[in-house]
């Protein structure tokens, strides 16, 4: 073991060394994530034209998100386990094939039953990316950059978003459906060949031990001894909690909501659609460097951007008058790009509660949370405008109702992470003073 003399910070064995080629590797990873996601969030930007081409109400519009993020978040614990197994790149080789078919068919689609199916394939592959990202960081940079990293990845993750709310909502509208679908798809085939050529699961010198298998009993015990650790049930709570609120609005009744209900044009929705991101990506920054330095500061973090989100909702549909003001909603959406960096805060409680061998099935559990509970609402808000002939007060109040049971989960569970993080770090010391220098 290894200590600087004019260091506190102690590097354990076999954390890797991070640098250039460390960075050089984890942005082709990363950039197959930035791909998915603009493919998950491009029917964000689409949605009254899908409604227009499939002749669907807002329940039957609702499916497409619901059925996508069904698949992502129920392929997440098998991801996890496969990403455990197979490593990074062979996972993620199979998921950008899948989510650029997935695109590809959408762009083709005759039916809405065809294009279902189309986008229940992209969210297949898209399952794949994140937790295959997250596990490429811990294996190609030291432990404590491990939030920062994490934190970037989502911010890129967001500038696919912007890309979807800029470049294909224009070419949407210049070059029609089939052609701005089909044509994005191409960023699918670029990706491949990037990571085909380039992409390595670990540095060399840093090959993790071989995990036994032994079928549906290494399935169970890994599963088993994540669910076990009261930081990944934590975590799965704080991304279950902070992730929807956004992932709700720019993923489907976002522009909608802004259009039909507060009577912005399309291109002013498209710009406050695009400030949510934005605001995503610089919090993003901020709150990765605040969690790295300063760990005792991820919970208040958490539950400061729900509180923050409720209360923007609650000042926003309250409102009296048939619409709210234009700096209000700026302010609303500069809030929900909040939403994106706290559910990763999530990560940090699962990541440390849980060694090497267990951090994709400790990550995909995690990652269940927000996507789960996105689907929910994207669900309950659409039968909502349904049933009231399009209230999107009574539609977004859903909202509330998620907040609550994630905050009253999320106080249950603090103490106990709080204790197992007290015992760890007492358990290092003793291993660090037994070690020698």
């Amino acid at each position: 073991m290894s200590r600087s003399s004019s260091s506190a910070t102690i590097t354990l064995p076999g954390d890797p060394p991070g640098g250039r080629r460390a960075m050089a590797v984890w942005s082709v990873g990363v950039s197959v994530y930035f791909v998915a996601v603009i493919f998950r969030t491009s029917l964000g930007v689409a949605g009254l034209d899908a409604a227009d081409r499939f002749h669907v109400n807002a329940s039957a519009l609702s499916t497409f998100s619901i059925l996508q993020l069904l698949v992502y978040a129920g392929m997440q614990i098998p991801v996890g386990l496969l990403v455990d197994r197979l490593g990074t790149k062979k996972v993620l080789t199979i998921g950008v094939v899948l989510f650029t078919a997935g695109q590809l068919g959408f762009a083709f689609s005759p039916s809405y039953g065809t294009a279902l199916a189309s986008r229940a394939l992209l969210g297949c592959g898209d399952a794949m990316t994140f937790i295959s990202v997250l596990r490429l960081g811990t294996r190609w940079f030291p432990a404590r950059r491990g939030p920062l990293v994490a934190q970037l990845a989502g911010l890129v993750g967001m500038a696919g978003n912007l890309v979807s709310t800029l470049v294909i909502a224009r070419l949407l509208h210049g070059v029609g459906w089939t052609a701005a679908f089909a044509g994005s798809a191409l960023a699918g085939v670029v990706v491949l060949v990037l990571m085909l050529l380039f992409l390595r699961d670990h540095p060399e010198g840093h090959e993790p031990e071989p995990v036994p298998h032994q079928g549906a009993a290494y399935v169970r015990r890994q599963i088993a001894a994540s669910w076990r650790e009261p930081g990944t049930r934590l975590g799965l709570w704080v991304h279950f909690t902070t992730q929807f609120p956004a992932m709700v609005f720019l993923l489907l009744w976002g522009l909608p909501f802004l259009v039909q209900a507060q009577g912005l044009s399309r291109a002013a929705a498209g710009e406050l659609l695009t400030l949510v991101v934005l605001s995503n990506m610089l919090i993003g920054l901020v709150y990765g460097q605040i969690v790295a330095r300063h760990h005792v500061a991820r919970l208040p973090l958490a539950l400061g951007t729900v509180g923050a989100t409720a209360l923007m909702w609650a000042v926003t549909l309250a409102w009296p008058g048939e619409r709210a003001p234009m700096w209000l909603l700026v302010v609303l959406c500069t809030v929900l790009g909040a939403c994106g960096p706290a559910s990763m805060i999530g990560f940090d409680f699962a990541r440390p509660a849980n060694p090497p061998e267990r951090q994709g099935t400790a990550s995909g559990i995690t990652n269940m949370g927000g996507f789960v509970a996105s689907m929910t609402t994207l669900f309950l808000i659409g039968v909502l405008l349904d049933a009231t002939g399009d209230d999107y007060t009574v539609a977004f109040s859903a909202v509330f109702v998620l907040q609550a049971l994630g905050v009253s989960q999320i106080l249950r569970l603090r103490g106990r992470v709080a204790r197992r993080e007290r015992e760890r770090l007492v358990a290092s010391r003793v291993e660090t003073v037994h070690v020698p220098a």
